[in-house]
């Protein structure tokens, strides 16, 4: 065998060593990762991590209507007033998306189970949105000022508008796909 036999062997091998590293570093990563996720969410199942994106979005409303301190202060109060009724419907929808989890572990299904935490979900989310609907008639109403009214049904139109582009561009995709 030559050095050239050698050196041609040894090339996959490095290119095999490259791959495996690269492979296991992203699987620490991934892990780690996961070890985060896991632990900031152990005590409040997934509440913290999306806390501070709420948060961000609300704070960035308050600034395009141009919130007082006061009316901060205002809203914070109606939010933890909702809090007692809030609560237990999120605690609902963790044990549901735990029994969900639980009930198709490992490949299972059981399509009349699933189907009936499905359901519980719907119900779940629904009294949800309707207690979101119920805050955001109480800010509007109780602590906006006319201006600040306004804006707030401006930017609504404009959330609308972004909606219909959106379920129009999916319109036509799905036209454009049939037609193939």
């Amino acid at each position: 065998m030559n050095d050239g036999d050698t050196v041609e062997k040894e090339k996959p091998m490095r290119t095999n060593s490259w791959g495996a590293t690269i492979a296991l570093g992203f699987t620490l990563l991934c892990g780690a990762v996961a070890v985060a996720y896991g632990q900031s969410t152990d005590q409040n199942q997934g509440a913290a991590a999306w806390r501070g994106h709420r948060h961000a979005a609300m704070d960035r409303i308050a600034r395009e209507l141009n919130l007082t301190d006061a009316q901060k202060a205002q809203i914070k109060s109606l939010r933890q007033a909702q809090r007692a009724t809030v609560r237990p419907l999120m605690q609902q929808m963790a044990q549901n998306r735990l029994a969900m989890l639980n009930a198709t572990s490992g490949g299972a299904f059981d399509q009349a189970k699933v189907q009936a935490l499905a359901n519980q979900r719907a119900q779940i989310m629904a009294q949800l949105a309707v207690q979101k609907a119920s805050l955001r008639s109480q800010i509007y109403n109780q602590v906006l000022t006319a201006d600040q009214k306004a804006k707030a049904d401006e930017m609504q139109q404009k959330k609308i508008a972004r909606i219909n582009a959106r379920l129009q561009k999916w319109s036509e995709a799905d036209g454009a796909t049939a037609t193939q």
